[in-house]
């Protein structure tokens, strides 16, 4: 099999494979407990008890059945299964045309619009910085292994790593943030940009941008510098074993050339795996990282539809991430391909 014919063929098994996520999801947020009809009948009942139950939040109003069909109704569940899902993939394009239970009636699209411009920002900066740093690092410390070097930059990743991403974000926030008479005031509690963000200059804008991103973006590198650190150390380390780099010294060549001019090229093949990923980042970004730092970016976003079962919400953002995880892992395979154009995807090599 060619590799235009692979890459086809991976693009055409993104449709069946995103309709099986979304129609599986899709279900379960229809028929779980606690959905919007559920909440418009508690709220109703909660209403009614402090109005015309004469004291209390009684939740005493029956409901009657023709009012419970009038609020199935209104959210859609008085169809088929089928038909809603259909509703929500065609009419509603994927639910990006849907309404909110919860923003004030705002479509999905409206409010992935607000918020793309953020992860946006905190995803690409996060894993630009992640490559940019573990690779050179990684490959340090393979060509100096078990060197003095090798041993401390191992000590001080895998104590990073065993430090959960959110839990170093509060401890930078309770030391840098004022958060604590204690400690320093020199980054913002939290934020994406200051209020007067749009009245400063252009350098003004620079500054107050990276001072509102210095913190989160450092606890997504920290949450992703162990592995890919190890990884590219131990790539290299496998492929300098290798013997195609003993027969490159054995013909005269020095090791700089060994490394540097064919070991690195195929140590690079497994990193390229994590490239696709950039898709999603730039969407999905860390839930938690965007909570501690009160970050409104679209992890943050789908966090808060899940807790308030905003389904309408939840389906749009889920919509978007499995069309760029299933089209990052295509990424993924052009990268391996652009790393080394030796790659066959077919059976015969």
């Amino acid at each position: 099999m060619d590799r235009l014919s692979y890459f086809i063929r991976r693009l055409l098994l993104v449709i069946p494979t995103f309709l099986g996520i979304t129609f599986l999801v899709f279900g379960l947020t229809q028929f779980v407990p606690g959905g919007p009809v559920e909440q418009q009948i508690a709220s109703m009942r909660g209403f009614g008890g402090g109005e015309a139950g004469g004291g209390g939040a009684g939740g005493n109003v029956t409901i009657s059945e023709d009012q419970r069909k009038a609020i199935e109704r209104e959210f859609g569940f008085d169809k088929p299964f089928l038909a809603r899902y259909w509703k929500w993939l065609v009419t509603d394009s994927m639910g990006m045309e849907a309404r909110s239970y919860k923003y004030n009636n705002k479509t999905v699209w409206q409010l992935i619009q607000e918020r793309f411009p953020i992860s946006l920002t905190f995803g690409i900066t996060g894993f630009v910085l992640t490559y940019l740093i573990c690779i050179p690092l990684g490959i340090g410390k393979a060509l100096r292994n078990g060197a003095g070097f090798d041993v401390v930059s191992s000590v001080v990743v895998l104590v990073l790593y065993a430090i959960p991403a959110f839990a170093f974000g509060m401890i930078l926030k309770t030391l840098f943030s004022g958060t604590s008479d204690h400690f320093f005031d020199v980054f913002p509690i939290g934020g994406f940009r200051s209020e007067n963000w749009e009245d400063l200059s252009a350098w003004g804008k620079l500054k107050d941008q990276t001072h509102h991103m210095f913190l989160p973006v450092l606890c997504y590198v920290i949450g992703n510098f162990a592995v890919l650190t190890i990884l590219m150390k131990n790539s290299l380390l496998d492929q300098i074993s290798q013997d195609y780099v003993r027969t490159v010294l054995a013909k005269g060549g020095t090791m700089k050339r060994a490394i540097w001019g064919h070991a690195l090229q195929n140590a690079l093949i497994p990193i390229v795996t994590g490239i696709g990923g950039i898709l999603t980042i730039m969407f999905a970004g860390s839930v938690l990282i965007e909570r501690v730092f009160s970050i409104n970016g679209i992890g943050l976003l789908t966090l808060d539809a899940i807790v308030g079962r905003d389904y309408m919400v939840f389906m749009g953002t889920l919509a978007l991430t499995a069309v760029l995880g299933l089209l990052g892992r295509v990424l993924s395979d052009f990268c391996y391909v652009l790393v080394d154009p030796r790659i066959n995807f077919g059976k015969d090599t």
